[in-house]
């Protein structure tokens, strides 16, 4: 296996070579673009912006907006060109604006939408992954859920948020949000102002930071199952540190920033399946492969110690997930409704695609199929919900299923890799089905973009080959700085009273 990984890692450097020419023209073409709409501002500007993500779409309907209401001159041409002349630029860069500017229906539903993420996180995935470990090692894994939740909370108060939401080059942002520097809300006596993301114009810039924070949390706690019972705490907090600046932050830059690479491609990634489930996926792969097998892998009985706790974290993780797909429409509006109708309903098909070929395979179908099913659903609708229909989310959810089952049953005992908890069967190949099948089943009326499977495959390899070697050198290094792994015996011992000093009686 370890022959293989190093196989993958040389294929993948010997490709970032050969397309870095590529790449680099890809990069100076956004700029070159933003050259000419700066020396002649129109709405047409935003369109790259639009087709990668719901957000930069409410970010262009302003200029939109303030052509629509130019005055009208007397001749049809005239008129274009009076406003085109009259059209402001396309916000670039977080921004101040009066208060009456907000919109307090949206602005309640990203509080809400918020919220909901977080739930994700803690408690949902903590009780998902923590029933299927061994009773030994249950608090161990519950810890780094809860560990990374406040370890990437001030990461992203730091530079993240800077760093993935801010105008920089086509691969990472700047450092105007230091800190958070320069976001403010100011009560003034007669006016209260205060600053917006370019991103989300209709809410305060507070919420929209604190959103996708909940997304730079669950991504890296995602990670955690394929290395679950075997990982030393100090390890993980340095790892889950260095790769949510150094490999988070810059593919969301390149995906959901209107001058990112990826976006300026026109990806198609409507709430994370590149950005989070391809992201953590082969992160976790990468891990699990670094690390080694748990002792007695293959051998000895690892069977889940309490799968009650993974079926009320799933029902978690299906609820707070509309905060994540319906809340990335960053408004109260029929396009969030969409969204929750096509996570809806992807969900519940993998869930049965899952149960169905298990229950074929093995003749009996399991509590812990039918919810990995689910959040295979989950999974792979991310990307797609808010582009596709309900036709397209059927698909999406039965193809994830199935094949999500496939790849945490036989694809794994196949090539022999120790995943324990499947994050990259789950994670890693949904993604990669919802991502490409986005390009399959996108439909401009809802999305107002069409589809490609080639742009959608260019998403999705640049982040396995990003995100993978990224953190293979990560994971080396501090291996040998300060080691992964905790002792054969202290493994068996249990990372509960081995790393915390506690247990589960």
């Amino acid at each position: 296996m370890r022959k293989l990984l190093m196989s993958l890692l040389m294929a993948g450097s010997l490709l970032a070579g050969g397309i870095g020419a590529a790449l680099a023209d890809d990069a100076s073409a956004p700029a070159a673009a933003s050259a000419a709409t700066a020396s002649a501002p129109d709405a047409s500007a935003s369109a790259p912006a639009a087709t990668a993500s719901a957000p930069a779409a409410d970010a262009a309907s302003a200029p939109a907006a303030a052509a629509a209401s130019a005055p009208a001159a007397s001749a049809p041409a005239d008129a274009s060109a009076a406003a085109a002349a009259a059209a402001p630029a396309a916000p670039t860069a977080p921004f101040s604006v009066d208060s009456s500017k907000i919109n307090s229906g949206d602005t309640a539903w990203m509080l809400t939408s918020t919220a909901l993420v977080l739930f994700m996180t803690i408690p949902g995935l903590a009780l998902f992954y923590g029933g299927m470990v061994r009773k030994k090692n249950v608090l161990a894994t519950l810890m780094q859920s809860f560990a990374i939740t406040c370890v990437v909370t001030v990461i992203w108060t730091v530079v993240g948020y800077s760093l993935a939401f801010t105008p920089g080059n086509s691969f990472i942002g700047g450092f105007s949000r230091v800190f958070l520097e320069g976001m403010n809300y100011i009560k003034g006596d007669k006016a209260t102002t205060l600053t917006v993301s370019h991103l989300a114009t209709t809410i305060p810039e507070t919420v929209y930071f604190v959103y996708q924070m909940t997304f730079a949390i669950i991504t890296p706690a995602l990670i955690t199952g394929a290395f679950a019972d075997r990982m030393k705490f100090s390890a993980m907090l340095v790892f889950m540190s260095l790769w949510s600046i150094i490999v988070y932050s810059p593919i969301a830059h390149m995906v959901w920033e209107p001058t990112g690479w990826l976006a300026s491609a026109g990806i198609l990634d409507f709430a994370g399946g590149t950005v989070v489930h391809i992201n953590a996926g082969i992160a976790g792969l990468v891990c699990c492969l670094v690390l080694g097998k748990r002792i007695g892998y293959g051998r000895e009985v690892m069977a889940p110690h309490n799968l009650v706790l993974t079926l009320i974290g799933a029902a978690m993780l299906w609820v707070g997930w509309f905060g994540f797909n319906a809340g990335s429409a960053v408004a109260a509006d029929g396009r969030a409704g969409f969204a929750m109708l096509t996570t809806q309903i992807a969900t519940a098909c993998a869930a049965l695609g899952w149960m169905f070929a298990e229950w074929i395979a093995k003749g009996k179908p399991s509590v812990l199929g039918i919810a990995s099913g689910a959040v295979a659903g989950l999974v792979a609708v991310t990307p797609a919900s808010g582009f596709v229909g309900v036709m397209g989310a059927i698909v999406i959810g039965v193809v994830a299923g199935v094949v999500c089952f496939w790849s945490a049953t036989w694809l794994k005992h196949k090539f022999g890799y120790d995943d324990s908890l499947d994050a990259f069967g789950v994670h890693g190949i949904g993604g990669i089905i919802g991502a490409i099948l986005t390009g399959v089943f996108a439909v401009k009326d809802i999305g107002g973009a069409d589809g490609s499977v080639i742009l959608q495959v260019k998403g999705v390899l640049t982040t396995l080959i990003y995100s993978g070697v990224v953190s293979f050198v990560l994971l080396k290094v501090i291996d040998m700085v300060m080691g992964l792994r905790v002792t054969e015996e202290e493994e068996r011992e249990g990372l509960d009273v081995i790393l915390h000093g506690e247990r589960v009686e």
